[in-house]
């Protein structure tokens, strides 16, 4: 005997009712452990959309403990908007020095000029004005409009999807676009209205302290009583797992070029990576001795008085992004007067726009 249509209608009533209550006493969990646990964070406790913008940016595939040291750096080195809009770009590259994903910089500069133009100098409260900034994409101007303005926008990246696939029991990751809004419409219905900067702070620092990707800390998660992932005793069965693209290996030639206390360095890597830092003249090959050949062409090309030994000063492995990079670094001289080359002082080097390989090969070899 079927249903009546009045009684199928009751049903769904309660249990959507049941559904808001449950997620009315997680926002309320969630909160309150945010309020007692809270770390306490440079970036915390300011309603200082530009504070927040860099903090934010920093903090894109960058651990917390990392960035804390280069934001307050920056910060200091750029107090305003304004002063990083007027800023040259080698300086800002400077302070961003050993951070890595450099295209964040730029994106960040280009940015704040166009802010400091086009805004008169505020960041935009309008989420469709913030998506056209350079580097501003979903999740930063969500994140930035509900911290800095308390606008009702949840902010999603991969520790928050962790957190609400485990707790509604979502199979599934992030480039899957049926994951995705099954996990953003939990996450609408979760939302604090009221404090929704506090509430995006609080999800995310659970995925990174609490709901861990291994082993997560469930005892002491506010979120476990309505945790579908933990009831089932398989908290580490979701998400599913992403796919991660295939480890590239290339080979990479280095040339350290010395006159006393100074290094020659030149304008990006090779292939056009690291456009904007200095690095040691260097070049790429399908392998060791055809990346040593180029480098040659190359170093030829900068200076016809150029020599290299054939015997590297050492070798060492680097990644960038999806590429395992092995490096093999050769002395070197020349002459010195192609403008390509620029002369630097070891001694202030680390304190120069250069990019993690330099740093690393100068720890090695000088």
């Amino acid at each position: 005997m079927t249903r009546s249509r009045t009684e199928r209608t009751n049903s769904e009533e309660v249990a959507e009712n049941r559904a808001v209550s449950q997620a009315a006493r997680s926002r309320r969990a969630l909160l309150n452990w945010f309020r007692r646990r809270a770390k306490p964070l440079p970036w915390r406790g300011t309603r200082d959309p530009y504070a927040i913008w860099v903090s934010e940016v920093m903090l894109q595939q960058t651990q917390v403990a990392t960035v804390i040291p280069y934001y307050l750096r920056f910060l200091r080195t750029f107090p305003s908007l304004e002063r990083l809009a007027r800023a040259p770009l080698e300086r800002v590259l400077q302070m961003w020095s050993g951070l890595g994903y450099y295209r964040r910089a730029r994106h960040l500069h280009r940015a704040a000029k166009i802010v400091q133009e086009e805004f008169n100098g505020r960041f935009p409260r309008n989420y469709d004005e913030a998506r056209t900034l350079p580097g501003v994409g979903d999740y930063t101007a969500r994140a930035v409009l509900s911290i800095a303005f308390n606008q009702p926008y949840a902010a999603l990246d991969g520790n928050v999807a962790r957190v609400i696939a485990r707790v509604r029991g979502l199979r599934g990751h992030l480039s899957q676009l049926k994951f995705r809004r099954q996990v953003e419409h939990s996450l609408h219905a979760l939302l604090s209205r009221r404090q929704p900067g506090n509430f995006n702070q609080a999800l995310m620092e659970l995925g990174q302290t609490i709901c861990l990707p291994r082993a997560p800390r469930c005892p002491a998660c506010p979120l476990r009583k309505s945790c579908l992932a933990f009831k089932l005793g398989k908290q580490e069965s979701f998400p599913s797992p992403r796919p991660r693209r295939a480890s590239e290996t290339h080979f990479l030639a280095a040339a350290v070029i010395r006159r006393g206390d100074k290094v020659a360095l030149v304008r990006g890597l090779d292939g056009g990576l690291l456009p904007d830092l200095w690095n040691f003249p260097a070049a790429f090959g399908r392998s060791r001795l055809k990346a040593l050949l180029r480098l040659r062409e190359k170093l030829e090309s900068l200076d016809r008085t150029s020599t290299i030994e054939a015997k590297p000063l050492a070798d060492l492995r680097h990644g960038i992004t999806h590429r395992a990079i092995q490096v093999s670094v050769y002395p070197a001289e020349a002459s010195g007067d192609n403008r390509a080359l620029r002369w630097f002082r070891l001694s202030r080097l680390q304190r120069s726009a250069i990019s993690q390989l330099t740093r690393k090969v100068t720890r090695q070899i000088l």
